[in-house]
């Protein structure tokens, strides 16, 4: 009714009448009102795929309305609709991508170096920008700003600016569905502005009990999903993706960090977090923790807090430590078993520890514990008595002590890098998912076929006195689940040959080491979407090989995987992919692709332009090239095409180099003419020998 209030000049009699019309007699006026001219409307703020439904979707006796009041009568008429979540969008128009705006440079948003740095504590959340420069917009002096600088947050709420920010975030909160809640509330204990590992983040939910189990999906596969929801709402930011778009880090906005640290304390999720730094809060005391509360977060002097009193929280379930540096004493670790007997997840990632008492194994309730990055070389044999342990992460012990078998309800395995190789028996755990880190001779000594529900497996290490059909047998034995395999050959041992086509869910396959020759008898799994290889020393060309792999969407090729200067693409090869990375790769000079190979390449990603691509006018789906040039010569020849087809960003990061964005929509021929650009101005970067 609003929509036809603010288009239709009506009289007042006929806005009455229709009032009264019902709500499929609505869509059919506005369709006819609307169909015989040229219209733009704007949706604000559209907040479901059902609202959208409801406003365009009306059913209608009228023929020509096709279900939909909103006429496409080929005159150039267009709708515009804004919202949060990006399943509206796509709900909305299935044809069409939807375009998904940006965080503002701080280039862009304030060009003084202070205001800069006030603009970089927003992160590019438009709304708070938009807020903050509602407040600068007086004319306040240098000081003034500096104050807002010093505390924006707090000086923002006493200007009463904040209330409209956390209004609306606050709207975003009451709208998340009940399995979301639990999640967005535990972002509450990261620290500000914390880049958030999404594998740590998810297993952290999973052992929370967080997440409910879907038939034939695993827990942490449902978990994923749950992030992608918030990620959708805005709640959280991607900081980096993998090769396939999966999300690695992400990081929580800080006015979002703040409401979901209201949020918690109000359901009694978590005290004030933890930042125990004497010089830095010296009135810090055992009455900042709640008794009721269920998780807490240490940022600081994990020393200090080992040394407070903690028996107001006997209840407490979770305890996460945020390294800013110091060393922990086994003594200081005895207070954890000795306070906190129901505990659940303890995570000391990064936190320097000598040894861990035994007094470990007295913790029956924990079900997460985070030891990487701890330094730490041994395990107590008491760790076997944690029965109900879902997840153990840690790397560089010098032995796993061999007690994992007793584990039996162990689901996600991490013990990379081992130093020595003694026996470990783990075909016991049989709700083992990802066993990551496990050495060849370890693996070999176990019966494989009990792991039945194991989807991601690494194995590392020497691997000369492995045979070969035993190796090959073992993975075989894992047909019915294995979806992921990462074999890593230490020094100078080759990787074991396999035949993997007995493993139909194999979908993404990592070699790292030295390869005897890659030929039809490796027998790739079918069905196989992803592989990299690196340091494999091939001799010969691995493309008329690869090429072949039917469902291949994705493939890396780094340092010293291929000894030769020459690679060859045929005029099929490559039926599927989509991503091509050439990392490292500096012997290779010339990649040559016949006409018809690789149809639905979209990404191309290398760092070396001494390497020359023929062919790369006729990858007419290329949208996106990777590259390493950051000189100004190379900005500069860069600019003489960036106007017509094509965009360019840096790429964040110690490497840098820049990201190559063709233009959408582009007709047939302005690809081909966009493709022909892009060669010419590599092949100048080639003779310019930028590198």
């Amino acid at each position: 009714m609003q929509i036809i209030k603010q288009i239709c000049s009506s009289t007042k009699e006929q806005v009455e009448m229709t009032e009264k019309l019902q709500e499929h007699e609505l869509g059919d006026f506005l369709h006819g009102h609307l169909k015989d001219n040229r219209y733009l409307i704007v949706l604000d703020d559209v907040w479901s795929p059902a609202d959208w439904s409801c406003l365009a979707k009306k059913s209608s006796n009228d023929p020509d309305c096709l279900g939909s009041v909103f006429p496409d009568g080929g005159k150039g008429s267009r709708i515009l609709l804004t919202t949060r979540y990006k399943e509206v969008a796509s709900h909305a128009d299935v044809r069409s991508i939807p375009h998904e705006m940006r965080l503002l440079s701080k280039k862009k948003e304030l060009g003084l170096e202070l205001g800069e740095k006030m603009v970089d504590k927003c992160n590019g959340l438009p709304l708070a920008i938009l807020l903050l420069g509602s407040l600068l917009s007086k004319n306040m002096s240098h000081i003034e700003w500096k104050k807002v600088h010093d505390n924006m947050s707090a000086y923002l709420a006493k200007e009463g600016q904040i209330a409209g920010v956390m209004t609306m975030l606050n709207l975003s909160y009451i709208d998340l569905p009940s399995y979301l809640k639990p999640c967005f509330l535990h972002l509450s204990l990261f620290p500000e502005d914390y880049v958030i590992s999404t594998r740590k983040l998810l297993l952290l939910w999973i052992s929370e009990g967080f997440v409910l189990q879907q038939d034939r999906q695993s827990m942490k596969d449902t978990a994923e999903i749950y992030l992608n929801e918030l990620i959708n709402r805005n709640l959280i930011q991607v900081v980096r993706t993998s090769v396939n778009a999966r999300v690695m880090e992400c990081r929580v906005h800080d006015f979002i960090q703040e409401l979901a640290i209201e949020k918690a304390k109000e359901h009694n999720f978590i005290g004030t977090n933890i930042v125990v730094d004497p010089h830095l809060f010296p009135s810090s005391s055992p009455s900042l923790f709640s008794s009721k509360s269920r998780q807490q977060s240490i940022y600081s002097d994990f020393e200090r807090y080992a040394s407070i009193e903690h028996y107001s929280t006997p209840y407490l379930r979770s305890l996460l430590y945020f390294n800013l540096g110091g060393i922990c004493r086994i003594s200081q670790l005895y207070f954890i078993t000795k306070c906190f007997k129901v505990l659940r997840v303890q995570d000391l990632e990064g936190l320097g520890i000598e040894n861990v008492p035994s007094i470990i194994g007295e913790l029956i309730h924990l079900r997460y514990l985070g030891l990487r990055h701890t330094g730490l070389k041994m395990l107590p044999l008491s760790i076997g008595n944690l029965r109900n342990l879902q997840t153990l992460d840690i790397n560089n012990l010098k032995r796993v002590p061999d007690v994992i078998w007793k584990i039996t309800n162990m689901r996600y395995l991490y013990i990379e890098e081992q130093e020595e190789d003694d026996p470990l028996k783990i075909d016991t755990v049989q709700n083992l998912q990802i066993l990551s880190g496990i050495t060849f001779n370890q693996w070999i000594r176990n019966n494989s076929s009990k792991l039945t529900c194991l989807e991601k497996l690494k194995i590392e290490g020497r691997c000369e006195l492995v045979e070969e059909v035993e190796f090959s047998n073992s993975i075989a034995k894992l047909h019915s689940s294995l979806k992921s395999l990462y074999l890593k050959a230490s020094d100078e041992s080759s990787i074991p040959s396999l035949a993997m086509s007995s493993c139909p869910h194999l979908c993404k396959l990592d070699i790292k080491g030295r390869m005897q020759k890659l030929t039809e008898t490796f027998k790739f799994p079918r069905n196989l979407s992803q592989l990299t290889l690196e340091a494999c020393r091939l001799e010969c060309d691995p493309m008329p090989i690869l090429e072949k792999l039917p469902n291949l969407l994705t493939l890396r090729l780094r340092a010293g995987s291929y000894l030769e200067k020459e690679m060859h693409v045929s005029a099929d090869g490559f039926p599927r992919l989509q991503i091509l990375q050439l990392l490292r790769f500096k012997e290779l000079v010339w990649l040559n692709i016949l006409k018809g190979a690789m149809p639905w390449l979209m990404q191309l990603e290398f760092d070396n332009f001494k390497t020359e691509i023929f062919g790369l006018n006729e990858l007419l789906n290329l949208v996106e090239v990777k590259i390493p040039f950051s000189s100004l010569l190379a900005m500069i020849l860069f600019h003489k095409i960036e106007d017509s087809f094509w965009g360019l960003t840096r790429i964040a990061g110690a490497e840098g180099g820049m990201h190559i964005c063709r233009q959408k929509g582009l007709t047939l021929a302005s690809s081909k003419q966009a493709l022909e650009q892009l060669a010419d101005f590599l092949e100048q970067c080639s003779r310019l020998n930028f590198v």
